[in-house]
């Protein structure tokens, strides 16, 4: 029954009355030290997805918001079923009404649940504009201080890597990291884009083992072509493009550095392994996981070099 070993086996917050987006059932509640989180729960794959391809992208140095695998969560305030309840409230423009007849004297409980805690900096979208699509990455200019190509061609191999074909605009976030600038001034030093949403990875859809050993990463290695158009929806909004070999060199380095211990531990802290309860699924192991997981990184790292 392992979780992730640095989450707490047990967690107790406050229901918050907030906007839901998606299709996941969630819900927002506050901690007991008043940070807010953000609560996915019920049968969703997405659930062990997000919190193993949130902890890998952290770990290698991607923009990926914290999301832990609590065993046992305590809701207090909270409605039997708290996502369509918010959609509901939503829906008819009732929050103000509803606020009143939350009762926290009364709690519900919930088992093996996603706890997520926002990435730091103060969001840069509009009432119009939230998010960014993957073909808007051309757009990032080192010479005026973005990353350098390198560094954005390994996230968009990153997202072949796990299979991000879920990359509507909504589901990316910029950020703006720099502390200079007031919380309400429109300009931005240090603006810094990252993955908001990535529960629909390892798969296609969400955690397959077979169907994501089957997906290639690349289109054509020779030319170091990328695609997601076999993907579901099209691969929405990732344009098919070219890798430079830098950063094909940059993410083969970084995946190369996980050790198998650390793989292991990856897939079992999001119980890869235990996915009856998630998804309808054969038995896997996290040794199946380790392996597949090796094959994608020498799909990138073996091979010629990228034409330049």
């Amino acid at each position: 029954m392992a979780g992730d070993p640095a989450a707490p086996p047990f967690i107790s917050c406050k229901f918050k009355i907030s906007e839901l987006g998606g299709t996941a059932p969630k819900f927002d509640c506050v901690l007991d030290n008043g940070d807010e989180v953000r609560v996915k729960y019920g049968g969703t794959p997405e659930i062990p997805s997000e919190v193993a391809a949130t902890r890998l992208l952290r770990s290698l140095g991607f923009g990926a918001d914290e999301v832990m695998l609590v065993a046992r969560l305590r809701c207090h305030g909270c409605p039997a079923v708290p996502f369509m309840t918010m959609k509901t409230v939503d829906l008819t423009e009732t929050a103000l009404v509803y606020e009143k007849l939350v009762d926290y004297n009364t709690h519900k409980d919930f088992e093996w649940v996603s706890v997520e805690r926002k990435h730091a900096g103060r969001p840069i979208a509009t009432d119009q504009v939230k998010g960014w699509a993957f073909y808007e990455l051309d757009r990032i200019d080192q010479r005026k201080g973005g990353a350098p190509r390198a560094h954005v061609d390994a996230l968009r191999l990153m997202a072949m890597f796990l299979a991000h074909w879920d990359n509507k605009s909504e589901n990316q976030r910029l950020v703006c990291l720099s502390d200079d600038d007031s919380p309400d001034s429109e300009t931005c030093q240090k603006p810094f884009a990252l993955l908001q949403d990535v529960g629909s990875s390892f798969g296609p859809p969400k955690i397959d083992l077979k169907r994501w050993e089957g997906s290639a990463i690349w289109a054509n290695r020779q030319g170091c072509t990328v695609s997601m158009e076999s993907f579901p929806s099209g691969g929405a909004t990732f344009a098919p493009g070219t890798i430079s070999e830098g950063g094909r060199r940059l993410l083969a380095s970084l995946l190369g550095q996980l050790t198998d211990r650390q793989l292991a531990d990856l897939f079992a802290a999001a119980r890869f392994d235990k996915l009856k309860g998630f998804i309808p699924t054969r038995h896997d192991t996290v040794a199946d996981w380790v392996r597949v997981f090796k094959s994608k990184v020498k799909a990138i790292s073996d091979g010629p070099a990228c034409p330049q």
